[in-house]
């Protein structure tokens, strides 16, 4: 009995702490249902959350944000009952947990073809007075890139404030960082108080990846900038006359929903006019209405806020794109024509391509190092503590890469007396290189020379090789832009039928600024310091897309974040520097729509883009009824309240959104497929007239009605419908095509546009496309 009473009791216990433990939930309310004796929804919400005191037996809830810009609620700290019970209220539209979110550029500029006599610089007056609201690690605003020489006074629609502290005193803000402010309550609610020896509680950047992300969409323009003696040149960011808000949302644990949600709020309050986000989901994307990034971003497009997001670098398997949303813009990343070269070459004389950023007392090319494997020493991912010295010492040792970071490696390699390091790609990464500053003479090097290298130290009787540093090399070979194996691709698994990544920007290699507070690595074992750095990811590719947008928004102040977006897509372009496809480093082959969009942007072009395909709120509600929400998730989307009826709102399919490419999905058993879109004459003559060409994807027939569009001062926006039929005769008796992609486009041009559109077509079993967005 006793026994049988201690094991009900420890039971019971354990239920209590389960049932009373807290976690941040994203509450989304309606706001049609608060009372009018309530002044403001804050005072709502925190009525609402002493109601549950009342009504549970667990401690008070605990308000951490009231929301109004990015979303219609609140974050609040809460019990799993307190939870359960909220969602009973009848204003409550949804309550989600909160979620932590992962951190996802001299030389670009000149890549990007931006010019300060011609072109998208001087006609946008570099952006002067447009905000871009970077939300990301905080900012270090001592470094020249942030220098607010020449600069005007701060624009007069700013509402926004400086969080002034003994971390970022009074001065860190100026008229190019008119805004900063930091965002940790969801942080600190998830994981107990910050610990302040480590982080900063303020807007100051400890981690880098902020400042080098703002410092890419709006630096200023910095003379003999370079990471060690690498890269050295004039640095300067997109939208160089641009201003910087600088939200940080970001902690060493990661980015939370619930702060990311206040940080956009704050945003679209303070009068941001595009928000730079390179931060998102490291699995699958979320749902729509499960995901504060696409709910945040909706709202801020209502408010004629840009959203750029970075795709993800969960590269190179399919469905891995994340910030999917048709309202953000979704950016991948791609390599520029600047390269580090750092060679490997054999005892017996074969050579190979590899990259670094080592700067330090170099190998000496006539003496050569036994070569060594790392498996050899204890641990093919050279894993610290897991190497030999005895076999790694005075030796240059070949480590796979993956698992750990990849200076890591080298570092492991230095512990045990190694006297350099050969990084080597898997399948996994096959001939993507990324140079990195290692704290050891060492170099990347694609698959395919990792297996030759393997195979040299199997067979030859004394194997060994040395490291050529060749410093920087702006050519054209190898062939540029080439999307990064990283690089998180479509189809989308959400909404198959429209095409992301939206395009692709510089995103390899990428030099800007860096926090005084980290080494270049940002690893602690690393004691360097510099003011820039080489790094890599779409979190770089996302910063070069969102100032580009600022220099459009300044150039044409009355278009939509829809129309910016469009004339980013339809104006990019799908072949690298020597004239052919762009490859995909992943693969090595040629890269398609699902891996870099519409294509890589092209900044000049999108400033005259011709046509322009709109969207408005009430289109994007269409095609939220189209996906199956109904009129209650809608409303989590909505910054004002409406009456939603799908009946009358719904797409025929949530292809037919006006969107500026092409995702046809053929199920079995259907072989056709049609769109309708509009496009909005934005080009100098009022009666331009546009022909279509059409390059049909294999095995599809396209059509287009009609196949001219003649422009008038009366009309200025024409419709056109375009089908799409699969003419395999395997497809339509049901084998082998199952499975299968092509790609194609439409180009629409009136002898001096070309207004292009990619086609991505898929064939799949009936059930497939449910399954898949099920995952």
């Amino acid at each position: 009995m006793a026994t049988f009473s201690l094991v009900f009791f420890l039971c019971f216990s354990l239920f209590i702490s389960l049932t009373q433990s807290k976690s941040t939930y994203i509450v989304h309310v309606s706001n049609s249902h608060k009372p009018t004796t309530f002044s403001s929804p804050k005072d709502w919400y925190s009525s609402i959350l002493h109601s549950l005191s009342s009504s549970t037996t667990t401690t008070p809830p605990h308000l951490l944000y009231s929301y109004s810009h990015s979303s219609t609620g609140f974050a609040a700290h809460l019990s799993e009952a307190q939870a359960a019970h909220l969602r009973r209220h009848p204003a409550v539209l949804s309550i989600t947990p909160d979620r932590a979110h992962q951190i996802h550029t001299t030389r670009t500029p000149h890549f990007l073809g931006l010019h300060d006599e011609s072109g998208l610089w001087p006609n946008s007056d570099y952006a002067s007075d447009v905000i871009i609201g970077v939300l990301d690690t905080g900012i270090w605003p001592e470094l020249p890139s942030f220098s607010d020489d020449g600069y005007d006074h701060v624009p007069s629609t700013w509402k926004g404030s400086c969080d002034v502290g003994p971390e970022f005193p009074a001065g860190s803000c100026n008229r190019k960082i008119i805004g900063a402010r930091a965002f940790y309550k969801g942080y600190e609610a998830s994981k107990g108080p910050m610990n302040e020896t480590k982080e900063s509680k303020s807007p100051r950047d400890t981690e880098g990846h902020g400042t080098h992300t703002a410092s890419t969409a709006a630096g200023s323009v910095v003379p003999n900038a370079g990471l060690f003696e690498y890269a050295r040149g004039e640095a300067r960011g997109m939208a160089i006359k641009a201003r910087i808000a600088a939200y940080k949302i970001c902690w060493k644990t990661g980015c939370y929903d619930s702060d990311i949600l206040a940080a956009m709020d704050q945003a679209i309050e303070d009068g941001v006019h595009v928000i730079s986000l390179s931060v998102g989901s490291s699995g699958l994307a979320p749902n729509f209405d499960d995901d504060s990034i696409a709910i945040g971003a909706l709202h801020a497009a209502q408010s004629g806020v840009v959203v750029s997001c970075s795709a993800g670098n969960s590269g190179p398997n399919p469905f891995t794109a994340t910030n999917i949303a048709p309202w953000i813009l979704t950016v991948g990343a791609s390599t520029i024509d600047r390269d580090f070269p750092a060679d490997v070459v054999l005892g017996d004389g074969r050579s190979f391509k590899g990259v670094s950023l080592y700067y330090g007392d170099g190998l000496n090319d006539s003496v050569n190092l036994e070569l060594v494997r790392g498996e050899d020493c204890g641990s093919r991912l050279c894993k610290a503590g897991e190497l030999d010295s005895s076999k790694a010492a005075g030796r240059m040792v070949i480590c796979d890469r993956g698992d750990t970071a990849r200076v890591a490696k080298g570092d492991a390699v230095k512990q045990v007396g190694g006297a350099g390091m050969i990084l080597a790609n898997t399948a996994e990464n096959g001939e993507e290189l990324i140079a990195d500053s290692h704290l050891i003479p060492a170099t990347m090097v694609g698959q395919t020379a990792g297996d030759q290298i393997r195979d040299y130290v199997s067979s030859a009787p004394n194997p060994t090789a040395t490291i050529r540093f060749r410093g920087t090399v702006i050519g054209p070979s190898p062939s540029a832009p080439r999307v990064a194996a990283f690089s998180s691709r479509g189809p989308s698994h959400l909404t198959p039928e429209i095409l992301k990544p939206d395009v692709i920007a510089p995103g390899v290699n990428i030099l800007a600024g860096w926090t005084g507070a980290s080494a270049p690595t940002d690893l602690e074992i690393d004691p360097r310091r510099v003011k820039f750095n080489i790094i890599s990811g779409t979190s770089m590719s996302c910063p070069h897309v969102s100032g580009l947008a600022a220099l459009l928004r300044n150039a044409y102040p009355s278009w939509s974040p829809a129309a910016v977006k469009s004339a980013l897509m339809t104006t990019a372009y799908y072949l690298d520097n020597s004239g052919k496809n762009i490859t995909d480093l992943a693969t090595g082959a040629q890269s398609s729509p699902f891996v870099h969009g519409s294509g890589h942007v092209d900044p000049n072009r999108a400033l005259n883009p011709g046509l322009v395909y709109d969207i408005d709120t009430s289109d994007y509600i269409a095609f939220l009824c189209a996906i199956g929400y109904d009129s209650k998730k809608i409303s989590i989307f909505l910054k004002e309240p409406a009456t939603i009826d799908c009946a009358a709102k719904k797409l025929s399919t949530h292809g037919n959104l006006n969107y500026p490419s092409f995702a046809v999905v053929f199920e079995s058993g259907k072989s056709v497929a049609k769109y309708t879109r509009v496009v909005k004459n934005v080009g100098s003559s009022a009666d331009a007239v546009y022909e279509v060409t059409i390059n049909p994807p294999p095995n599809v027939d396209v059509s287009v009605s009609p196949s001219k569009l003649e422009f008038s001062a009366e009309k200025q926006t024409l419709s056109y419908e375009i089908t799409f039929t699969s003419t395999s005769g395997t497809y339509l008796t049901g084998e082998p095509i199952l499975g299968t992609s092509s790609f194609g486009s439409i180009e629409w041009s009136d002898g001096s546009h070309r207004v292009r559109s990619p086609i991505a077509v898929r064939w799949i079993e009936g059930t497939q496309q449910h399954f898949i967005a099920s995952i």
